[in-house]
């Protein structure tokens, strides 16, 4: 891929970046359509086991919408298409890592709050900042189970922004690092992810959202259902089996 999205792997891990520093990697029509692109090639992609989404620069990640634009096309309620929403408008089975390198605001809020893990630099920041430009945050209806309602009311009324370290405090984010230590403290949980076996990953990522989804009696149901052809797995043999010899685990994903 080229352009102002770019999709590269290495090692299984596969980087889907926003290239747009100059304009703060705003969600342009270009950067949208790069985006739905790399979510599709990773989608397809039997190499790649974890993404990480991250950004050019150290000073956003995204700073949402392009407004410009947004005038431009006097933009009034984007489709469902607008962008992909990982697990409302577009399924992604496999993990998704943020990799927050400076502000998340709006849409890089979005993006960021939709990957299953967020790795922060200690600089980044993120705000629900669309009440102070008029504009909707439909996208922020999951807010609520990832904080408690009271903050989550507090972040979409007000539209200030929260620092990395509050954002971890409030469990929006897993880890804050060092700028410097961004790609790499990445790089290594997307790694350690990468290691399991890959059934039991994505019937975990699955399990992960029941709960936001059914009424407890029945998410139990549903993760018994996810879980048993993994139980009856050539690698939940594999695994114990590994165990016992004292060896490295060879996963057939099957």
């Amino acid at each position: 891929m080229t352009g102002p999205v770019r999709y590269e792997v290495d090692d299984g891990i596969a980087w889907l970046t926003i290239d747009r520093p100059e304009a703060r990697n705003a969600l342009s029509k270009a950067v949208r359509d790069g985006l739905w692109d790399g979510i599709r090639t990773f989608n397809g992609d039997d190499g790649a086991k974890v993404l990480i989404l991250t950004a050019t620069g150290d000073r956003a990640f995204c700073a949402g919408g392009d407004l410009k634009e947004m005038a431009e096309t006097s933009l009034q309620v984007p489709p469902p298409d607008f962008l992909p929403q990982f697990g409302r408008n577009i399924d992604v089975p496999k993990p998704t890592i943020a990799a927050v390198n400076g502000v998340a605001f709006a849409g890089g809020f979005l993006l960021a709050q939709q990957c299953d893990l967020v790795v922060a630099a200690a600089h980044a920041s993120f705000a629900v900042s669309e009440v102070k430009v008029g504009r909707g945050s439909p996208w922020a209806a999951p807010l609520s189970w990832l904080v408690p309602p009271r903050l989550a009311m507090e972040i979409l009324l007000t539209g200030d922004p929260i620092d990395a370290a509050r954002a971890r405090d409030l469990g929006l984010v897993n880890h804050v690092v060092d700028a410097a230590d961004l790609r790499d403290h990445a790089r290594s949980l997307a790694r350690r992810i990468a290691a399991n076996a890959p059934l039991s990953v994505l019937a975990s990522k699955r399990t992960a959202y029941l709960s936001a989804q059914f009424p407890i009696e029945q998410a139990y149901e549903k993760a018994e259902e996810i879980w048993e052809p993994v139980y009856l797995s050539a690698d939940a043999q594999e695994g114990p089996a590994a165990f016992r010899e004292k060896r490295t685990p060879e996963w057939k994903g099957r």
